[in-house]
């Protein structure tokens, strides 16, 4: 009996060892999604009341995780019987990633005409801004949705041909850094202000290395906010583009010479804006034929 389970255990540390491996593949190969996935997410968590901040961010992380549950037994059905209807799921989740981006280029551009006139946060009811927040939250947890099939099914590639066990323990881990991990750290960058109004009052002195820093992150703050909304914008094309290249291998053999970053960017703005006019004409006609 003791040698049988010391054999167990020999077991396990064998596949914790083969785990470890296939997870380091697996996270490099996940590494530029989850990098697209802290842009875009950083954004979207952005622009709420400093109170509110943390109990919205708590929202979207639990939609998060209820993305990644529904997600990855789905995710190793398919793959194990009908592998095509991942790709086509990639791709409708390319076109709106594609055209969500678009539709953010297209609004700076060309804003609503009422725009200006929308108050700020602090002069809207409180009803109003639950709604807000409802509608923002409900947004971030679609694109996550999307994001997190496009990075389990990568996650999973690596795995392919491998052990269920070992394929749902790594895929599993990579989900689970991609909601902690990338929630946590867009946890730190809203809070950051506040951290720093923290290290200004640390202690009385004037002009000292923790006051330095706190204003550093205070002032730092709306631009790092702007900046985040420029990188989740392009974060947007770049990764509904490498869908699309990765998925249809005619696109990719076309521009086989060119930087692939920069199809990837131009694929995905090029391809938004086309699904935007569809939305907008689309919609165009409802309310036409609404109207009638």
């Amino acid at each position: 009996m003791a040698s049988g389970f010391f054999a167990l255990l020999d077991d396990i540390a064998t596949l914790m060892d083969d785990v470890s491996v296939m997870a380091k593949v697996a996270g490099k190969k996940t590494a530029g999604i989850l990098g697209d996935d802290l842009a875009v997410n950083a954004e979207k968590a952005s622009g709420f009341m400093s109170s509110r901040e943390i109990p919205v961010l708590w929202a979207i992380t639990k939609g998060s995780l209820l993305n990644k549950i529904i997600i990855l037994p789905i995710a190793f059905l398919l793959s194990a019987f009908i592998p095509v209807a991942i790709t086509v799921i990639l791709i409708i989740g390319g076109l709106y990633l594609a055209y969500e981006g678009a539709e953010k280029i297209y609004e700076f551009f060309f804003p609503h005409a009422h725009a200006e006139e929308k108050p700020a946060l602090q002069d809207m009811s409180e009803e109003a801004i639950l709604k807000y927040e409802k509608e923002k939250v409900k947004s971030a947890i679609l694109t996550d949705f999307i994001l997190s099939v496009e990075i389990i099914i990568i996650a999973l590639g690596t795995v392919t041909g491998e052990e269920l066990i070992n394929q749902i323990i790594v895929v599993t881990i990579i989900a689970l850094v991609a909601t902690v991990g990338v929630y946590g750290i867009v946890a730190l960058i809203v809070r950051m202000d506040e951290f720093g109004a923290k290290l200004i009052d640390l202690n009385e002195e004037d002009d000292s290395f923790s006051d330095k820093v706190g204003k550093f992150l205070v002032s730092a703050l709306p631009v790092v906010i702007k900046s985040l909304s420029v990188i989740g914008t392009i974060a947007l094309l770049l990764v509904s583009g490498g869908i699309f290249t990765h998925n249809l291998h005619f696109i990719h053999d076309l521009f086989e010479t060119w930087p692939s970053m920069l199809v990837e960017f131009l694929l995905g703005l090029v391809v938004g804006f086309l699904v935007l006019l569809v939305v907008s004409g689309s919609k165009k006609v409802y309310h036409s034929l609404k109207g009638n």
